[in-house]
Order: structure tokens, then sequence, then C-alpha cells
């Protein structure tokens, strides 16, 4: 018997499962907020999100608007010099800049500082979106005062992958929350994002560091199977050795 022959075998089976399982992974954490006029101390909850996100890529681009001027509108070309790749904002939305620790009275505030001990952030009061000017395998964004007038977030992929994701916030919750949502399918890259408001027009978002990531850039752990593989193969190997002894 050629003792290769198990080993096909195994790996055959091991990867039929994951390549008939590969769907886009997401990330989500949310910590609920203080109050309109309070900026939360601490983010522990959209935070470990965040770096279990960023833990499957490899110098992912960031756009945190620390460099954009207070007040600038859509088209806004953005970029992430990390990724590769640029991108245009459209649609509602302006750059806010804040002094560090305060909300803008209604919630909102930046999750990024500078040097100017100010946080600059994106606020939508509708809808609005991402192009890109290269495809993206990775994309992911915190967002603050989201959900407290009763509004969901939706993000939909396009140009590739074409799925529409509901991120889970709280609903009527209080304001200023948290969270950080993002989304990883190495195997089915996209050129545009869309953000929609169920409550578009009454409540109001703010969006902050941006995240995109490139299919090389992207490091997503291999599933169990293909760990089992390699102990087969060990096994396989110490077998063929004390039968040629």
């Amino acid at each position: 018997m050629n003792w290769k022959t198990p080993l096909v075998a195994m790996a055959a089976l091991a990867m039929a499962p994951f390549a008939a399982n590969a769907t886009p992974i997401t990330y989500f954490g949310e910590d609920l907020g203080l109050g309109e006029g309070t900026v939360l101390p601490a983010t522990p909850n959209a935070d470990a999100a965040q770096a279990d996100f960023l833990s499957s890529l490899i110098n992912p681009g960031v756009e945190t608007f620390e460099g954009i001027a207070d007040g600038t509108g859509a088209p806004l070309p953005i970029s992430f010099p990390g990724a590769g790749t640029t991108a245009t904002i459209t649609g509602s939305g302006n750059v806010v800049a804040l002094a560090d620790g305060v909300t803008n009275g209604v919630g909102r505030y930046g999750v990024t500082g500078d040097a100017d001990n100010d946080e600059r952030f994106w606020e939508a009061t509708s809808t609005f979106g991402l192009t890109f000017d290269n495809p993206v395998a990775a994309f992911g964004f915190y967002g603050i005062d989201i959900g407290d007038f009763g509004g969901r977030v939706t993000a939909t992929t396009s140009g590739g992958l074409s799925q529409t994701f509901t991120i889970p916030n709280t609903i009527n919750g209080p304001g200023g929350s948290v969270l950080f949502w993002g989304v990883i399918d190495p195997a089915n890259t996209w050129t545009s994002v869309s953000f929609g408001n169920t409550a578009s027009g009454t409540d109001y978002f703010a969006f902050d560091d941006f995240t995109v990531a490139s299919t090389e850039q992207v490091q997503v752990p291999a599933p169990a199977p293909l760990a089992l593989i390699g102990a087969g193969l060990l096994v396989m190997a110490g077998f063929r050795r004390r039968r040629m002894a």
C-alpha cells in the first residue's frame, strides 16, 4: 500500500469543509455610553473587537481624519497607505474637530486624538459610502453615538463581494456609546462599502478610524482541520520510517 494515499485522502476531507464554509468573518464589540455630554473613559469591548480584527491583518491602512480640516464634506478623498489604496467618501456628512475629552453636546466624539489635543471624526446625518481604487479584503471602523434614537447601521459591500451586514448595535441605548465593527473575507474582495441608517435624519452617527487591508495583508488563522493534516503527516512519516528500519 502506498503510504501517501491516506494523507491525500485526509487532506481532501479536511479542505472540503473549509472551502465550502468560506464566508466573511465579522468582528463586533460595544460599550454603552454615559449620556450625550460624556466621553467614555474606556471602551474595552470595542477595543477588544478591534484588537481581534487587527490580529488577522499585517500593516493595514487607517484613516483617523486627524489631518483633515474641520467642516470638510464629501466628496472627500482619503488614503490608506499601508493597504496601497485610496478611497473617496461620498454622500452625507463632514469632518468634525473637537477638543479632547468632550462631546459635541449630543453624544458624538472621536476616538483618536493627535498632538494638537483635538479629535476629529466623520459625522453622518444620512447615508454615505466609500469607493476604493483597489480591491480590499478587510474593512473596519469605530462607530460613536449609534442607536440612541432608534437607528441601526448597515454596511453593504459591492464590486466583488456583494453583501449587506447589519451591525448589531444597541437600539435606544444611552448617548455616547462606542462600538467597533469589522469584516474580513480574503476570498472575495470588494471595491466599495455603503452605510445605511435605519433612522436616517433622526439618529446621527459618528465614525472614526476607518481601517482597510488587501488580500495580501490578511493572515486569518488556518482552520483546525489543517492542523490535523500536519499531525497526520508526522504520524505517517514515523510509521514509514519504522517500516523501512
